[in-house]
């Protein structure tokens, strides 16, 4: 009886086992003739964010461009050049000439250049004219084939935290990318290659990443209200911390820049030390290490250091009664104050102090 028990068991699970393998083969074989596209859900329209979203990008898009550089670098021998180096950035249009607007980082030292414009063929361009102090620069294209779209202008001056802002660059030679958060911060500070800084910079927290260098940041207008410039991040990749230089910046150097291939630089003719050396030697403002001969601080009686001895000269620590501790802080003050205006500096030398006033002339040339 057990036995008998035992096998009828047995053949039920088998035929379980049968039946449960069966379904699936069947299954499987039936699904590949009945298989069909699922139907599209409708969606409701775009959200309003969603539309100024796409609205700006399609409108400020074509005015974006992609840039391209070559940097040929010396090789061990004079007659032997060293391998080509290529770069790539964002630039954008800045007005119906077809004038470029970059960082002066994308295109230093380019020995050539091209702009290209989405899928477009890559253009020939030229600087025209560079400002390290404000990272900015103009191209020219050497023979337009298209017509010029500029982006509408806005202002940096009454920018508020908080509120949205548009990146459009070329990260990673992806082109035309767009990214958005909004204004994290006001009136940063930006040290440049040229030892100067760009005061009043806008910080985002819009993605922003090696080749978005140069492209346009707008507001939820669309208009331009800075130029993305730099990144903080310990990756070199986005880290959240951005920044831009403000819109009224560019729109006061550019123009210039188109005109005079420069910009004037307000100096007194003085070579200073690094911030490096006077932090080692606990001085709180800027050690004159060199005065140029015949500038107004020659005429003024400033004394550079004894570079023979290492004895110090002059010291600037007041800028019309304004405190000064550094080059970009002395270099912010005589550039409010203006070329073609005199400056009073106090000056700190052997344990006494001293006032004297020194004209502001353009050191740039």
């Amino acid at each position: 009886m057990n036995k008998r028990f035992t096998r009828v068991i047995v053949l039920w699970c088998l035929i379980l086992l049968t039946l449960w393998v069966g379904y699936d083969y069947v299954y499987l074989a039936l699904s590949r003739y009945t298989a069909e596209p699922h139907p599209v859900t409708p969606r409701a329209p775009l959200t309003e964010t969603e539309q100024t979203t796409t609205e700006i990008f399609e409108r400020t898009s074509p005015s974006v461009a992609f840039i391209m550089t070559e940097r040929r670098e010396g090789g061990f021998f004079p007659f032997a050049p060293g391998p080509t180096q290529v770069g790539t950035g964002s630039g954008f249009v800045w007005d119906k000439a077809g004038h470029i607007v970059t960082n002066h980082h994308v295109v230093e030292g380019a020995q050539r250049m091209g702009v290209r414009f989405g899928s477009e063929e890559l253009l020939e361009a030229k600087i025209l004219g560079s400002a390290p102090d404000y990272d900015l620069a103009v191209l020219r294209i050497l023979r337009p084939q298209r017509t010029f779209s500029p982006i509408p202008i806005g202002s940096s001056e009454n920018l508020q935290v908080g509120q949205l802002a548009y990146a459009i660059g070329n990260p990673f030679g992806l082109s035309r990318t767009l990214t958005k958060g909004i204004i994290s911060a006001l009136d940063r500070r930006l040290p440049t290659a040229s030892g100067r800084e760009i005061r009043g910079v806008i910080q985002t927290d819009a993605a922003i990443n090696p080749g978005n260098s140069g492209g346009p940041l707008l507001d939820s207008a669309g208009r331009l209200i800075g130029v993305t410039t730099a990144i903080i991040s310990g990756t070199g990749s986005f880290a959240g911390v951005g920044f831009a230089v403000p819109i009224d910046i560019v729109n006061r150097v550019v123009p210039q820049l188109i005109k005079e291939g420069r910009v004037p630089r307000p100096g007194i003719g003085i070579a200073a030390l690094p911030e490096e050396a006077a932090a080692r030697l606990e001085i709180q403002g800027v050690i004159v290490a060199e005065v140029i001969a015949g500038s107004p601080a020659d005429k003024a009686g400033l004394k550079g250091m004894n570079l023979s001895t290492g004895e110090l000269g002059d010291i600037i620590t007041h800028v019309n009664n304004r405190r000064v501790r550094s080059v970009p802080e002395l270099a912010a003050a005589l550039t409010e104050i203006g070329i073609g205006n005199k400056a009073e500096l106090t000056l700190l030398r052997e344990g006494k102090t001293r006032r004297v006033e020194v004209a502001i002339v353009d050191i740039s040339g």
